[in-house]
């Protein structure tokens, strides 16, 4: 689990070209992804892992809403756009998500504000209040800047305040009045592909199809690790330290302002997920399972602890919690201190 390199950002979402591509040619690059029928569109391959994975990300950023000091509107919308996918297949996509319009609804989260709204998946959303989103270039290459901008203009309303919003269903237009929940300002997105990849940048949460195929009952630990990242602001407080991210992250005193990061991510992941309901235990399990596996990749490298060393600390960290669960861990101070690299302290100190 890491930072995201500011300078290494893709923002053309080419996952979904690749999903695409590797579903029509083989099913089993992804053997735990929900089975479609046979005569079923690999677009419902996407659309089920992604509104898993945003299923848990709304889950933990509702739940957590108290411990952010910034804040989003909490629909339970899993929005899309047609420039997101590859020209090649653009039209396709337009016709079996019924895009209509610029920004589309690929799924709703159960029991959400949006659900109780009586939005649906493949409505189009034309626009939010007194804003309606700007049309896509039909020929424009493979993006997520009109998601983004569009996502933007509902993170920036108030947390809590009923939004209007302007949908578009089989022709008809319609408006729909919606009584958000705060929640943590993350976007959470699913990047298909076969390794392992978690990280944050401060907005958005980015997990790979494959945690969801190896280690579907886990998912939401590296999720949580990664949100705790952005509450925690870590980017900006690295970003302050002027360090080095890819190939220099792992050289000099840059290891052990990484080293510390991570270790507080884990902390506070602690009560992100237990906060949500789920048993923090799962993040011992999944590390103990993940960690061996797993040794020589990324999560080896020398910014990051050991996984027994990770493991041990989160141990700690449940213990400390029992018999009553923290709802505003310690650990929540340290955004607001610079990062002083001392990582060993945490092993030390009591949360």
């Amino acid at each position: 689990m890491t930072l995201i390199d500011p300078n290494r950002i893709c923002r053309a979402r080419l996952w979904k070209y690749v999903m695409f591509r590797v579903a029509v040619t083989s099913a089993s690059l992804f053997p735990a992804a929900p089975a479609p029928a046979q005569e079923a569109p690999p677009f419902e391959v996407i659309r089920a892992l992604d509104a898993e994975i945003a299923g848990i990300g709304y889950r933990l950023a509702t739940a957590n809403a108290s411990l952010c000091d910034r804040q989003e509107p909490g629909l339970g919308l899993l929005l899309h756009t047609p420039d997101q996918y590859a020209r090649d297949i653009r039209e396709t996509a337009i016709r079996h998500f019924h895009f209509d319009g610029p920004v589309g609804v690929e799924a709703v989260i159960a029991k959400s504000p949006a659900a109780a709204a009586d939005i649906r998946e493949d409505d189009t959303v034309i626009g939010v209040g007194q804003t309606r989103f700007r049309p896509a270039d039909p020929q424009a290459s493979s993006s997520t800047a009109s998601l983004i901008a569009a996502t933007h203009q509902i993170m920036a309303l108030p947390p809590n305040g009923p939004i209007t919003l302007h949908i578009r269903r089989s022709g008809v237009d319609q408006i729909r009045r919606v009584i958000p929940v705060p929640a943590c300002r993350s976007r959470f997105e699913v990047a298909f592909g076969n390794s392992f990849l978690a990280q944050a940048d401060g907005e958005l949460v980015q997990i790979s199809s494959r945690f969801l195929t190896d280690y579907p009952q886990w998912a939401p630990v590296p999720i949580a690790h990664e949100l705790a990242h952005n509450i925690l602001r870590h980017r900006e407080r690295l970003e302050a330290k002027g360090v080095s991210y890819g190939l220099l992250s792992g050289i000099g005193r840059n290891v052990r302002f990484f080293r510390q990061t991570e270790l507080e991510a884990d902390i506070l992941s602690i009560s992100l997920l237990t906060n949500a309901g789920y048993d923090p235990k799962i993040a011992l399990l999944f590390w103990q399972a993940f960690g061996p596996a797993h040794a020589g990749s990324l999560f080896r490298s020398r910014t990051h602890p050991s996984w027994k060393t990770r493991t041990g600390i989160m141990a700690r960290t449940i213990a400390e919690m029992a018999p009553e669960r923290s709802l505003h861990p310690d650990i929540i101070a340290a955004r607001d201190r610079p990062i002083d690299g001392k990582w060993q302290d945490l092993l030390k100190k009591e949360h």
